[in-house]
């Protein structure tokens, strides 16, 4: 589908050799669907995914079927494919009942999900900012004696539906708040997609400031403006590695109906391939997996990549 010597490979200079792209369509994506999928789909949008070289594919998430109908099938659908080789799937943990759930299927990657604002705490969880975060405490500390590997999740780091702008000190606590409680991993959302590169590179800035090491920061941009690729370049030459993205530009976020569709990881990957930046996974795989899956869908994929490349195979 693409065409040969396309893109054209022209490196920047002071980026990252390699970026893993932190696969978010499975979970993220079709959470926001407004009918669910069958698990056996799920497995096999994973199962292509996997093939088309993504290595880290977050699953599901064990959250009580009453706050995301969408995902319910968790113990169905993860035994299914916990056991595909060379592939992390990371699964979402809202508490403890969660985290024991997830543990017993044989997870060993889970994630937590925080808020930068009381609004969304509130919206999002039903509990306040430090509420939230007292809950994730045990659930992080069992988790890692567990031997699990904990990412926990920052929500509107860059702007609030309800509050507006957000303090760069505000997220800043949450996120040290998150590394000290042991996670290993931060990812930073933009969850309603306001953020621009110089934000980008200040909050960044902020957090080696505050002890947070780049190496443990991955990025979650929302492409409401435009701006979700701009953003990853700003991460990029910072030295962030880990990009979180969605096939076919899957999802949003049932909680802030702002929340327009994820980076779609095909738009993401045509420029990492450009500036000569490894990932791993090959495009016209990929592609061809969001035009199966936006036909269980029963709609276009947003992907500019995939509409391009799926034109061009017609």
């Amino acid at each position: 589908m693409t065409g040969e010597g396309l893109p054209m490979v022209v490196p920047a200079a002071d980026l990252p050799a390699r970026v893993r792209i932190h696969e978010v369509g499975a979970r993220d994506g079709l959470q926001n669907e407004k009918t669910a999928v069958p698990a056996e789909v799920k497995a096999e949008f994973i199962r292509r995914l996997a093939a088309a070289g993504l290595t880290t594919i977050e699953a599901t998430s064990f959250v009580h079927p009453a706050w995301v109908p969408q995902l319910a099938d968790a113990e169905q659908l993860f035994p299914m494919i916990k056991d595909l080789p060379g592939v992390e799937l990371p699964v979402l943990v809202p508490n403890r009942r969660g985290l024991e759930r997830a543990l017993g299927l044989g997870a060993d990657r889970v994630a937590v999900f925080a808020s930068a604002t009381e609004s969304f705490a509130k919206a999002n969880l039903n509990r306040s900012l430090d509420e939230s975060l007292a809950v994730f405490e045990p659930v992080v500390r069992q988790a890692k004696d567990a031997g699990a590997h904990v990412r926990g999740y920052v929500s509107m780091c860059f702007g609030d539906p309800w509050e507006g702008a957000v303090p760069l000190h505000q997220v800043s606590r949450v996120c040290t708040a998150l590394k000290d409680m042991g996670c290993d991993e931060l990812s930073l959302g933009d969850t309603i997609g306001v953020a621009t590169p110089g934000h980008v590179l200040e909050l960044l800035a902020l957090l080696n400031e505050k002890g947070v090491p780049t190496n443990m920061i991955g990025v979650h941009f929302h492409d409401t403006y435009g701006q979700a690729l701009a953003n990853t370049y700003a991460a990029l030459e910072h030295g962030v590695t880990t990009v979180d993205a969605s096939a076919g530009g899957l999802g949003g976020c049932p909680y802030a109906k702002s929340a327009t569709g994820n980076l779609a990881t095909e738009d993401l990957v045509w420029m990492l391939h450009g500036l000569g930046i490894e990932t791993g996974v090959d495009l016209d795989r990929l592609t061809a997996t969001s035009v199966w899956m936006a036909a269980h869908l029963d709609r276009p994929s947003p992907s500019r990549t995939v509409r391009a490349l799926s034109h061009k195979d017609q």
